[in-house]
């Protein structure tokens, strides 16, 4: 699972790379400036699909007029240690991570959101059963990292309890101030 993350990854970083004894070599174009990378981060229903379809959307003008292309949201990664584990052994030196954007929200609004997204989304997994245990495993398995990052100096977090609009204004601040 992990090398089928990593190759899309990388695919998606424009990074190619040559498979030769178990160990990718990765081949970057000279040109090619390190990514930036932002990790977008919250429980079940906080909004971060949302936000990153408005993020792409608005942000799609100030990628378009920036030649490297370097900038990346990764949304709802790293999931938990193994995730942050796979990222930095396979990453180390060739991306930067800018920060976290951290999407804090009650844990009943979100299952909430979740149950009303559920009447129209046909995701199996929007019921109250199945939602509690996404949380959980959010609780137990993403927030670390978040507080990891946080220990850091690297969350920008947003009060994801408000309405869309109103999250998206904290967004948009947030890009502005850190480019």
């Amino acid at each position: 699972m992990l090398s089928r993350c990593r190759s899309r990854l990388l695919h998606v970083l424009g990074l190619s790379f040559l498979l030769q004894a178990r160990r990718p070599i990765l081949l970057c174009p000279p040109r090619l400036m390190k990514p930036l990378v932002v990790f977008v981060l919250g429980g079940p229903g906080a909004g971060k699909g949302t936000q990153c379809a408005r993020i792409v959307e608005e942000m799609d003008q100030t990628m378009a007029a920036n030649a490297q292309k370097n900038k990346f949201l990764i949304d709802g990664f790293p999931r938990n240690q193994d995730n942050l584990q796979g990222w930095n052994k396979t990453m180390d030196g060739k991306a930067d991570v800018s920060f976290v954007l951290f999407f804090d929200c009650n844990n009943e609004i979100c299952i909430e959101r979740c149950l009303e997204r559920g009447k129209s989304s046909g995701r199996s997994d929007d019921n109250r059963e199945s939602l509690e245990k996404r949380i959980q495993t959010y609780l137990q398995s993403t927030k670390p990292i978040i507080d990891l990052y946080e220990e850091m100096g690297k969350v920008k977090k947003i009060d994801a309890s408000k309405s869309v609009d109103e999250v998206f204004d904290e967004v948009v601040q947030i890009f502005d101030k850190e480019g």
